[in-house]
């Protein structure tokens, strides 16, 4: 048994990608954007900060927004208000990432709408340090 399609694409997600892009990564330890991002660059994956305030954060350069990243990024993981997720989803989108990534408590149907029409892999409302955890990665 291969699990249901939502855990398909989290599995294709969590072992297909190399590049997370963190939208709303605080610096302060305390806060779950920083312990998701911490315990992913744990365990391999490449964090890139997208907070405008912040430099640097997990000993990586901090970007503005997701157009200032000169990397290519595989999944766009956001912390960040619901209301705020489709210009971040459409932005994502625009620079080719391959999934988009909404933590728990971040809902956005229009989000997953335009992941859909886009053709890349999308998760609402799931926290990816958990669902990696559950893999055993």
């Amino acid at each position: 048994m291969t699990g249901s399609p939502k855990e398909t694409i989290i599995k294709k997600i969590l072992n297909g990608s190399e590049v997370i892009a963190v939208v709303g990564l605080s610096d302060k330890e305390d806060r779950p954007s920083y312990r998701v991002a911490s315990y992913l660059k744990k365990h391999g994956y490449r964090i890139i900060p997208v907070n405008p305030g912040v430099s640097e954060i997990l000993g990586e350069k901090s970007y503005p927004d997701l157009e200032s990243v000169p990397h290519d990024i595989d999944v766009v993981d956001i912390f960040r208000n619901s209301n705020s997720v489709p210009p971040i989803a459409k932005s994502a989108i625009a620079r080719g990432a391959r999934a988009i990534w909404l933590q728990e408590g971040v809902v956005s149907e229009e989000a997953a709408r335009l992941a859909e029409e886009a053709g890349i892999d999308f998760v609402m409302d799931r926290c990816m340090l958990k669902e990696h955890s559950k893999l055993s990665l």
